[in-house]
């Protein structure tokens, strides 16, 4: 029982990172093929844009001043072996539930999506990506971003809901 519960878990997480990084992977490429070098392209009214960026930083440029040498060991090295350590935890835990194997999984997908990038093009990501409503707009991203964006909620929401459910009720008097 123990070994197809751990065969199962396996797969969910292959399926989750061979999807998103690939789709991750294939949608830069198209960006990098029609978008680099081209005017924005805006969609429904301008809430979905697409235009082209290479981010030498972390989210929302995060790190983009460091010298190059420290951005590239903190955002290889360190994001190498943060997934290396989701991973391993992942797959050594007994018991995990479907969702917490899920928003895991999507951590590690959009880090090693953006780590790929940094291995292959000299330390950047492409970037793609832009919603918003007139001035108020998000920052340029990528599916990967997505992907992050989606485990942080995930555990945010996972952790309120632990937190919640250990809090003592009020007593009826």
């Amino acid at each position: 029982m123990r070994l197809k519960l751990a065969y199962t878990r396996l797969a969910v997480v292959s399926v989750v990172l061979v999807s998103l990084v690939g789709c991750d992977q294939a949608t830069k490429q198209l960006a990098m093929s029609r978008l680099r070098g081209g005017q924005p392209r805006t969609y429904c009214g301008d809430v979905l844009r697409l235009e082209y960026a290479e981010n030498p930083g972390a989210f929302l440029g995060l790190g983009t001043d460091m010298p190059p040498w420290a951005r590239r060991a903190l955002l290889v090295a360190a994001n190498a072996g943060v997934t290396l350590a989701i991973l391993g935890a992942v797959a050594l835990r007994q018991s995990v539930s479907p969702l917490s194997l899920c928003t895991w999984a999507l951590l590690a997908a959009g880090a090693i999506g953006n780590l790929i990038d940094r291995l292959r093009y000299d330390g950047l990501v492409v970037d793609f990506l832009n919603v918003g409503i007139g001035p108020l707009r998000t920052g340029i991203f990528n599916v990967a971003d997505m992907a992050i964006t989606a485990a942080a909620i995930l555990l945010i929401w996972g952790g309120l809901g632990t937190t919640a459910a250990a809090a003592p009720k009020p007593q009826a008097r």
